[in-house]
């Protein structure tokens, strides 16, 4: 078995961490926030949420406010374990 067999592939990308670590603290945070915070480019943003929203890690809501489109992340409870137990394996490697 690899040391790096615990972690998780889906949180490799420093976007996805980033995502991820916003959405441990914060309830919703949409899509411009988000953006604005990790530095990427729309296209970037989009398509690492849609392969966060695949494995049921965020969940995506899509309104109109107003004549507006907006799209907001949450953290899923399944995420939150997922991410949780990548931390706890970093700080256990870190550890050895």
């Amino acid at each position: 078995m690899s040391i790096i067999s615990g972690l998780n592939k889906e949180f490799e990308s420093r976007v996805r961490l980033g995502m991820m670590s916003v959405l441990m603290v914060n309830d919703w945070v949409d899509f411009t926030e988000m953006k604005n915070l990790l530095q990427v480019t729309d296209g970037n943003l989009a398509s690492h949420s849609s392969a966060l929203e695949k494995n049921n890690y965020i969940e995506v809501k899509k309104e109109f406010v107003g004549k507006k489109p907006r799209t907001s992340y949450k953290i899923t409870t399944m995420g939150k374990k997922a991410f949780q137990e990548h931390l706890a394996f970093l700080e256990k490697m870190m550890k050895q």
